[in-house]
């Protein structure tokens, strides 16, 4: 079985089988969509006025969640780095992925009526960008810290002795304020720091002090053993993602298990499906995948290269879905449909999400030839920033006030 589950973690398994689904769409034989290629080339017109409307140069950056952190106008990178003081390139980069990994794991749908107000700059922020913020103050005040001198970092004795309610006041989550998956989320990071602890290999450190940040050190002495890499330090975006798939699989629910010869394997963000071809499963691992952009950024300001961007799939997460909902290149065969309650793994959900990976690369190109840029120029990485996921939730906005347009019920680990 482990070949099984290793082509599970391989975004060309996510790529082929999510075409196979489309495909069948296109042929009539979904129960649930049909496709109307027609729409395509408005919803790319929508995404390159959105683009051209956020970034006017065209020099778009990454979709990752370094953008959140820029909410209100805010240099936080330069906040966080001025934290730091005076310290080695390896230094920050380690810090700035300890606070992606936590960041981007509590980083699911926070719900309509939760607010996070930035005491430092007094506005207040909804979504992605209150959690981003609200994560940045946690993380540069302590919280996932076991050494009140070292706040700036995310250490495994702070991860495992994180309670939900420690997380909820860092949140401001009240009875009047509440967080979607709040439970959840302090779940996944404390099974983040008992994983961290069991991997010193991979995360550094003795006891209590391993740290998502030491995968900076473990990918680049991955990279330095290949006898081929003799330039400037480089690593593959896939390997970023292969690395996280495998070292931090437990972290995840554990619905999803195949059972192999060592144990069960939990497959995390990985979902059975009648029609998907070979063993049933439609993996996607949107957050791992999240989390892989977000890391591109630390790993180059440190001074190493990350080739392979287009390896990494678009995210099937309910903005870059609903702009396709939205935009009518997907439409339900039954209207009853669109008014269900839904969970991650119900068959309709794990097809659009399918659909919604294969229609991203086929939209990408659209994209680029309307604003006449190159996929060197605009990689996948930054047609989902300029892009797919703000002309989403410009459409969410205007059509139902900002809310998905599935209501899907969420334990905070993958919407």
């Amino acid at each position: 079985m482990t070949g099984t589950f290793t082509t599970l973690r391989n975004t060309n398994t996510i790529r082929a089988r999510a075409e196979a689904l489309l495909a069948r769409a296109r042929a009539g034989q979904s129960a649930f969509f049909t496709v109307n290629d027609s729409a395509m080339a408005s919803v790319a017109q929508g995404v390159a006025d959105t683009t051209r409307q956020h970034y006017p140069s065209l020099e778009i950056p990454y979709h990752s969640r370094w953008r959140h952190f820029e909410a209100g106008g805010l240099n936080r990178l330069a906040r966080l780095n001025d934290e730091l003081g005076k310290v080695s390139a390896a230094k920050r980069a380690r810090a700035q992925i300890d606070l992606v990994i936590v960041s981007v794991l509590l980083d699911a749908g926070a719900g309509p009526g939760w607010r996070y107000l930035d005491a430092r700059s007094g506005q207040t922020f909804t979504r992605s960008e209150g959690l981003g913020v609200a994560s940045f103050n946690a993380f540069t005040t302590g919280l996932f810290s076991s050494k009140p001198t070292q706040p700036c970092q995310a250490d495994s004795a702070g991860l495992r002795a994180l309670t939900a309610r420690q997380l909820g006041d860092a949140f401001q989550v009240s009875k009047d304020n509440l967080l979607v998956g709040l439970e959840g989320r302090a779940a996944l990071l404390r099974r983040l720091g008992e994983v961290m602890a069991a991997q010193p290999g991979v995360f550094g450190g003795a006891g209590g002090q391993c740290r998502p940040g030491r995968l900076y050190d473990h990918l680049l002495a991955a990279a330095a053993s290949d006898p081929d890499n003799t330039a400037a330090p480089s690593i593959a975006a896939h390997d970023i993602l292969s690395t996280l798939l495998a070292a931090l699989s437990s972290i995840w629910p554990a619905q999803n298990v195949i059972q192999t010869d060592a144990g069960p394997v939990a497959l995390g963000d990985c979902w059975p499906h009648p029609a998907v071809p070979g063993d049933g499963w439609m993996p996607f691992h949107k957050l791992s995948q999240w989390l892989t952009y977000s890391l591109l950024e630390p790993f180059e300001w440190a001074g190493v290269t990350v080739n392979g961007l287009d390896a990494l799939t678009g995210l099937p997460e309910y903005r870059n879905g609903g702009l396709l909902l939205d935009g009518g290149v997907l439409q339900f065969k039954q209207a009853d449909l669109a008014s269900q309650t839904y969970h991650a793994g119900d068959a309709l959900i794990v097809e659009w999400r399918a659909l919604t990976v294969a229609l991203l690369d086929e939209l990408a190109p659209l994209v680029r030839a309307t604003l006449g840029l190159t996929a060197a120029q605009m990689p996948l990485a930054c047609v989902l920033e300029g892009g797919t996921w703000a002309a989403g939730r410009a459409l969410a906005q205007q059509l139902r006030g900002g809310s998905p347009p599935l209501n899907i019920e969420s334990d905070g680990t993958v919407f």
